[in-house]
């Protein structure tokens, strides 16, 4: 998935160029690059499908030139990740009805592959075997209030064998989803934390092609019905139009609260491979190599003196002189100049609307 605006990476990521497209981390690799590359070792890159936005089609073909047409799905507008994930999923199966499917945002970080590679070939194998919808729940290390959690069950139930009417006893080491939970207060993140039954939500999931779609027809079937129609057209020259015409018509919801919140066979693998969502310039520092003084730089000409735990950031390498800054963000990009206190750093949205409104 790779339509999203980035907008609290803002004013490095815009609505042009989002922070998918962008190389936050300095590797040399975008975070689009960075997400394709990690799942190199899993899937044929003839097997990967970029779901985007219209208007980034040109980039995603820059930065991936080995994708065909076919394998870049764009959306004629945004409906957020429900319908997204439901024409990906109704369109692969047209090539492969036995097809197995993992769903992954483009801009996060992974900073253990090889833990990353073993935990999604296990899920692969779960889902492969059952009629389950899998999402992978990052253990937490924190009390951390910029994520959505995932609670777990303690319940071990059995869920239904893909290839027969037979059940089958949940592995060990995943666990059936009680909820779903809202980034919480410091307070319940703290209590999320103590329980052990609490995972962050990485948005990342693992299904089968059918059983994602059952989920659909069952949970949103109005979107199933949308994408449905447009069995004869998937990966023919008229799949675009089709497209064009019937996406404005989904509804504006997410997988999560459309599908992963009602169905009835949602299981959570927890795991831990050096997991983050970037969301904000908080996480970029905290994943950023750091001088003695705790501040990440970016831009050659930045000189700063009696200053710690900032995150600076320069898009070229003129002088730029700091004195005196405590945890700060320091952004200069595409024209625009912030500085702000990191623990504000929710009201970037709100500075971004000042400056393009």
């Amino acid at each position: 998935m790779a339509g999203g605006i980035g907008s609290r990476f803002w004013p490095m990521s815009t609505a042009e160029k989002p922070k998918q497209f962008l190389d936050v981390l300095g590797t040399g690799r975008t975070l689009l690059q960075q997400t394709i590359h990690r799942f190199g070792n899993l899937v044929p890159m003839e097997n990967v499908y970029i779901v985007t936005s219209a208007s980034y089609k040109e980039i995603i073909r820059e930065q991936l030139p080995e994708l065909t047409d076919q394998q870049v799905l764009l959306e004629p507008c945004m409906r957020n990740t429900a319908p997204c994930i439901a024409y990906a999923c109704y369109k692969i199966r047209e090539i492969n009805p036995e097809a197995r499917i993992v769903v992954a945002p483009s801009d996060h970080l992974v900073t253990n592959e090889p833990e990353f590679e073993r935990v999604i070939a296990e899920g692969i194998e779960f889902v492969s075997q059952n009629a389950a919808l899998l999402t992978l729940g990052i253990k937490p290390h924190r009390p951390e209030t910029g994520y959505g959690y995932i609670q777990s069950s303690k319940e071990k139930l059995k869920i239904k064998n893909e290839k027969s009417e037979d059940s089958l006893v949940v592995p060990h080491f995943i666990q059936p989803v009680e909820a779903f939970k809202e980034k919480p207060d410091q307070e319940t993140a703290q209590s999320y934390l103590a329980s052990g039954d609490f995972f962050w939500n990485s948005g990342i999931f693992l299904w089968t092609a059918n059983a994602i779609i059952r989920a659909f027809e069952e949970n949103l079937p109005e979107v199933a019905a949308v994408f449905a129609g447009g069995a004869a057209v998937y990966n023919t020259g008229k799949e675009q139009a089709f497209v064009d015409e019937v996406y404005p018509t989904c509804v504006n919801i997410s997988v999560d609260y459309g599908i992963m919140e009602s169905a009835n066979n949602i299981y959570v693998l927890p795991c831990d491979f050096g997991w983050s969502d970037l969301g904000t310039w908080g996480s970029l520092w905290e994943k950023r190599p750091k001088d003695v003084q705790g501040n990440t730089v970016t831009g050659d000409g930045v000189k700063l003196f009696d200053s710690k735990n900032c995150i600076v950031h320069i898009s070229d390498n003129r002088p730029i002189v700091l004195q005196g800054l405590e945890d700060m963000i320091v952004v200069e990009a595409n024209g625009v100049m912030m500085v702000c206190k990191k623990e504000d750093e929710q009201r970037i949205k709100e500075f971004r609307g000042a400056v393009v409104s």
